[in-house]
């Protein structure tokens, strides 16, 4: 272990001029809704997932690559991804004219591998998970003569990640905390080495899910601990570890790592479309999660929560949508029975009295019980909130002809919105 951490607030500075002209300056969205709901003061969402390929990822790669030699140029790049470092290292490779080629693995979306193509890589599908992937990258690096550029471990990348943190102390001085997402470590060590240079004590909490959590014990007991397999949504963070750059610089810069459920994501996603008319991906909504779910007091403060990608599989993310508003108490897909007399057309009519929202209908399972001479139907119905839900489930259980055998209500919620 060393004493200095490997990454200083000066090569985030250097990074930030190399960068200058490369990427945007992504907005800081100040949100009152989500101050409301937390108890914070003010509320900041840092939106990366308006950089350049949707992602912070082209910051640490252009940073990275544009410091390699001429010769290392002139044989290319490689690098193991299946989301968007793989975007972040092609456009880098355009824009300094390398050749740059990405192994991802087999259950990568095509979308995904269309837009790193997009940007002039050369793509190589191998391995059925990530791990496969980023082995076979690293024995066509030593074959070929390749540069390997690793998603975070590495003093460059986490440098260029860290020019989030300059912009977002200038665009947000009087910030007192900021939630970071972890997967490795390379966002949140380059950012909480910007913030801590500051003359401010502004406190970095990294967040993670629960499948994944595995740097808080790291850092809780001053040495790596590397979990056997990760369970979570939010694929963009699902590491197992942190690696020996990453740790040597978070340590002693990070203030404290806290964890959220997959629950409290899906409902973060909701959130962030209907609140704040952004699309963001599982990874990047964690640091909301864990604000609105209060794993850490936020009362009064000016908090920045990080918004790192929004690559987002349209179908996956309608789908997470969904999940979100169960979770919030806003959606149900109650099981009814209906007399074969009987029409739709009531169940309909009486929620536009309600005003409540009828998602869809689609005929329903018959379990042992179910009288036959009623159709199960199971409908998706949209509400404000858990009363409302639950009075329009009673009003069309209420009606001639219908049974609510099953109201699909969830008992716990995450947490509330509000008006």
């Amino acid at each position: 272990m060393t004493d200095e951490p490997p990454v200083s607030i000066g090569d985030v500075e250097a990074a930030s001029e190399r960068l200058e002209e490369v990427v945007h300056r992504t907005p800081l969205d100040r949100s009152t809704t989500f101050a409301g709901m937390s108890g914070a003061a003010s509320v900041g969402l840092k939106l990366e997932n308006a950089q350049r390929t949707g992602s912070f990822k082209i910051r640490g790669a252009y940073n990275c690559m544009a410091q390699l030699s001429d010769e290392q140029r002139e044989r290319g790049v490689i690098a193991a991804s299946a989301g968007n470092h793989a975007q972040g290292v092609a456009l880098a490779g355009q824009l300094l004219g390398i050749e740059t080629t990405i192994v991802v693995p087999e259950i990568t979306p095509a979308a995904k591998i269309a837009a790193t193509r997009g940007y002039g890589a050369a793509v190589v599908v191998e391995g059925d998970i990530y791990e496969r992937s980023y082995e076979h990258a690293l024995e066509l690096a030593e074959r070929e003569g390749l540069e390997f550029v690793h998603p975070f471990d590495d003093e460059r990348i986490i440098a260029g990640q860290g020019t989030v943190g300059l912009e977002l102390f200038e665009q947000y001085p009087e910030l007192d905390t900021v939630l970071v997402a972890i997967g490795g470590g390379g966002l949140i060590g380059g950012i909480a080495t910007a913030l801590k240079a500051q003359d401010r004590d502004i406190r970095v909490l990294g967040v993670q899910p629960e499948g994944a959590a595995h740097a808080g014990r790291s850092l809780e007991n001053n040495e790596i601990y590397e979990r056997e397999s990760v369970d979570t949504v939010a694929d963009g963070i699902a590491d197992t570890r942190l690696l020996e750059t990453t740790f040597e610089t978070m340590r002693g810069r990070v203030d404290g790592v806290v964890t959220v459920a997959d629950s409290g994501i899906a409902a973060a996603v909701a959130l962030l479309a209907e609140r704040a008319k952004t699309v963001v991906e599982p990874a990047g909504a964690a640091p909301l999660a864990a604000l609105l779910s209060g794993a850490a007091e936020f009362e009064d403060e000016d908090v920045a929560v990080v918004i790192s990608g929004g690559n987002a599989d349209l179908t996956d993310h309608a789908d997470l949508v969904r999940q979100g508003l169960i979770e919030l108490g806003r959606y149900a897909t109650p099981r009814l029975a209906v007399s074969n007399r009987g029409r739709i057309g009531p169940v309909t009519d009486r929620l536009d009295e309600c005003g409540a929202k009828l998602d869809g209908v689609r005929a329903g399972r018959r379990i042992p019980g179910d009288d036959p001479n009623r159709r199960p139907m199971e409908l998706g119905i949209e509400a404000n909130g858990p009363d409302h839900l639950r009075e329009a489930i009673e009003a069309i259980g209420s009606l001639d002809g219908v049974e609510v055998l099953e109201p699909g209500l969830e008992p716990e919620r995450v947490f509330e919105t509000t008006d």
